[in-house]
């Protein structure tokens, strides 16, 4: 499924993200980290595809430790990721900052539950998470330009999962229950 077809559809010309849209995100949730004083020493990127977070941690901040798995066999050969299912594994240790990026709407619910509760484990401060939503689907997302053949779920039903084990900060960012960040009332999307 996510082969070298999927990769030229999705991340080619006119593909959902490119190298500079990824530098000013990766600049923001790793400033947002460092704002509530977790300079990340450590990443784990799921799903990274053709290493865009990874590339911007080498040339931005390379003591950074960055580690990025894939469930394609084809990106892992091609980006040199760890051949790895979020789903199914977990990493022997946690990671300052996990990055979720377009993943989850991918595997069923239950593996999809499952890759959240290992992400969990994984994260031991901040996550940054994106995943489109039903409505997302129907009012944000540019149907050319992403694959519409994923799961349409709530953002009901992933807060219900998240909510266990994370804070949700906003843009995208959430932080670890009992990580050691503290937010502000304000800072908090509930």
């Amino acid at each position: 499924m996510f082969g070298a077809d999927y990769y030229r559809r999705f991340y080619g010309k006119g593909g959902v993200h490119d190298r500079r849209a990824i530098a000013h995100l990766a600049s923001a949730v790793h400033g947002m980290a460092a704002w509530w004083g977790v300079t990340p020493t450590s990443v784990l990127d799921v799903g990274a595809g053709p290493g865009l977070w990874r590339d911007w941690y080498r040339t931005n901040h390379p003591r950074v430790k960055l580690t990025s798995i894939d469930v394609s066999e084809y990106a892992c050969r091609k980006y040199g990721h760890e051949l790895r299912d979020i789903s199914t594994w977990t990493p022997p240790q946690p990671f300052d900052l996990v990055v979720c990026h377009g993943v989850l709407q991918y595997p069923d619910d239950r593996s999809a539950t499952a890759a959240i509760d290992n992400i969990a484990a994984a994260c031991k401060h901040v996550l940054y998470l994106e995943v489109p939503t039903s409505s997302d689907f129907r009012t944000v997302v540019d149907k050319e330009a992403t694959d519409m053949e994923v799961h349409h779920r709530t953002g009901l039903w992933y807060r219900r999962r998240l909510e266990k084990h994370f804070i949700q900060a906003g843009a995208g960012i959430w932080v670890r229950r009992g990580g050691g960040v503290l937010l502000y009332e304000l800072e908090r999307t509930r």
